[in-house]
């Protein structure tokens, strides 16, 4: 599930639709769960599907760490690639802002965590970075993983509209690691090939 303060935008010819914040979401925010109605399909269930379809599951989903394509089921699959993203997953099936977010601004994932299948050529930004491959997690996770950490800083206070759907176990083991000053679960944990 989105935050609740954002909505689909057209943001160019270039790039079509794109998910833009409403209103302005602070650093530490979570900005998507997975939730029950998202719906997650084998490999095997996505080969039998028409071509048709499947190519929809390739567009509008990301694999998990076992491989599986979860395909969300509202505004989240318009959220678009940037190599500077403002968003990042984490270990515990959400996402976090790990930066401020103005209102008007869109909503940005690096899809170099979201297991892609096939490398792709993303649109030139100025970064060192101008293509996706499938294995980002094992080259970038530890500066994510630092992201990460900075914006879990401010996850206590600020507001957090989706903290209902995260599960109980999973809010109590942040909440410990972040009292005791421990290290959270590394987003390498999303990984879903081999690790050597």
């Amino acid at each position: 599930m989105m935050h609740p303060h954002t909505e689909v935008r057209f943001i160019s010819k270039e790039i079509g639709h794109g998910v833009v914040a409403t209103r302005f979401i602070p650093r530490g925010t979570i900005t998507w769960v997975q939730d029950e109605l998202d719906r997650v399909l084998t490999p095997a269930e996505v080969e039998k599907m028409r071509p048709q379809t499947r190519e929809l599951v390739d567009k509008y989903s990301f694999r998990n760490n076992k491989g599986h394509f979860v395909l969300c089921w509202d505004l989240s699959k318009y959220v678009n690639h940037s190599f500077r993203s403002n968003c990042l997953s984490t270990a515990y099936d959400f996402e976090l802002a790990v930066r401020d977010i103005n209102e008007g601004e869109q909503l940005t994932d690096d899809y170099g965590y979201l297991n892609v299948v096939e490398p792709f050529k993303a649109l030139d930004e100025g970064a060192e970075r101008d293509t996706v491959y499938p294995d980002d997690l094992l080259r970038y996770h530890q500066e994510w993983d630092a992201q990460l950490f900075q914006a879990f800083r401010h996850f206590k206070q600020v507001e957090q509209p989706l903290l209902s759907f995260v599960p109980q176990k999973v809010l109590e083991n942040i909440r410990q690691k972040l009292n005791n000053n421990e290290p959270l679960d590394s987003i390498l944990n999303l990984y879903c090939g081999e690790i050597n």
